[in-house]
């Protein structure tokens, strides 16, 4: 017998019969045997629709009250499915975030989860049942209402998973697992069958949208083996796991994208000290997380200094920088929200030379200009002009040979 956490997304449990379907393949699952936990997602498109409510009473909502109404859809997804999992004769029970209880900082609209308090979970699973969890919602020790951030599900469901020592969790979405590339840019795009925590880490935090990246670093974290497969097939999945060798034998294993960014430059920053950290300050404290930097040579005692922010929080990031350089009397503050980020992927990179020359010709032969560039161990991402993302992605899965008929047995 197993202890098996499952997650199932907004698309996964869309409508009432996809419910039913998702109850069905639970129950199954039990009837082999093992303990079941279910985290799920609001239904698909409903936590837009809240956030749109939450926009016309109030420009950038961000705060208790916004979370107050966002993380309204799971409850609803959760007595649906426990209804549907005990019209198929199973035992079960829901919990919200804050009955679990899943504790989180007060970070409103991307609350951090610092402790799962398992008693309540594990009494019920000692009784039989199926415990069915709201996704994307916690508590804070002060009693507010808080949600994880887009995405937040799959933190649920791998932190539930890390807290309860869960054999596995699968994660269940509209895909069959982790592919090379996206298969609508690239229809020879391959399933992966297993990928490490470092490279997952890597293609969430650049784009990929199979898994949010607070998820996989819970996974690396506490070591918790994670599947991710398709609600709509019985298809075998990709294992999300630790690295082994035959991982590093692939130098490129993805190539990602992700066009929900946008850039911000400030021109002629005073170059002396803590300019930088005066600038960051004010986002930092706004709780907006910036992507990548490049501060250009200083001339004449001042600097260009561009970073990318998401689309979610350009309006109030440029707020902000607009203020804060006109206080340190900076010159122009520009703006660019029709820009993408490509990446690729592997960890192979660490171990053979050659991987940014590859990719920059690559590019280069399609004519698609560098604006930013960033590196790890294990990726290289390039900003473009948003209208060459397809070509890009393409030409650089063809060229380091990630297609169906390229290699000779799927990793």
């Amino acid at each position: 017998m197993a202890l098996i956490v499952q997650k199932y997304g907004g698309t996964s449990v869309g409508n009432v019969e996809r419910i039913r379907n998702v109850a069905i393949r639970v129950a199954q699952t039990k009837k082999k045997g093992h303990k079941v936990v279910v985290a799920v997602s609001a239904m698909s498109g409903e936590t837009n629709k809240l956030v749109s409510l939450a926009n016309q009473m109030k420009e950038f909502p961000i705060g208790r009250e916004y979370d107050v109404v966002v993380s309204t859809g799971e409850q609803v997804t959760i007595g649906l499915l426990a209804l549907a999992l005990q019209d198929l004769g199973c035992g079960a029970k829901s919990f919200l975030g804050s009955q679990v209880p899943i504790i989180t900082d007060s970070a409103f609209s991307r609350a951090r989860i610092e402790e799962i308090e398992t008693a309540g979970i594990l009494s019920e699973l000692k009784r039989g049942n199926i415990v069915v969890v709201a996704g994307f919602q916690g508590v804070d020790r002060d009693g507010n209402i808080t949600t994880l951030g887009r995405g937040g599900s799959d933190t649920t469901a791998v932190a539930l998973a890390a807290a309860l020592k869960a054999d596995v969790c699968e994660i269940y979405t509209d895909v069959e697992g982790v592919y090379t590339t996206d298969p609508n840019i690239c229809p020879d795009a391959r399933k992966l069958k297993k990928v490490s925590y470092d490279e997952m880490l890597e293609m969430a935090s650049l784009g990929a949208k199979v898994l949010q990246t607070r998820s996989v670093e819970f996974a690396k974290k506490y070591n918790v083996p994670v599947m991710v497969k398709s609600s709509f097939t019985d298809a075998e999945g990709t294992l999300v796991t630790k690295e082994d060798k035959d991982m590093e034998k692939v130098i490129v294993s993805g190539v990602t994208y992700n066009k929900d960014e946008a850039k911000i430059t400030v021109a002629k920053v005073p170059d002396r000290p803590g300019i930088a950290a005066k600038l960051f300050a004010p986002l930092t404290k706004a709780n907006i997380n910036v992507d990548m930097i490049v501060q250009n040579v200083s001339h004449d005692g001042h600097t260009d200094l561009t970073f990318t922010v998401s689309k979610a929080d350009f309006k109030k990031a440029l707020q902000l920088v607009e203020k804060t350089a006109k206080e340190m009397k900076a010159g122009k503050v520009l703006s660019d929200t029709n820009i993408a980020k490509v990446s690729i992927v592997g960890a192979g990179m660490r171990s053979h030379a050659g991987v940014a020359s590859k990719m920059f010709e690559t590019l280069s032969k399609e004519n698609v200009n560098i604006q930013m560039i960033s590196t790890s161990e294990i990726k290289i991402s390039a900003v473009v002009d948003a209208k060459y993302t397809e070509l890009a992605v393409r030409a650089l899965h063809d060229a380091f040979g990630l297609g169906k008929g390229d290699v000779e047995e799927e990793r």
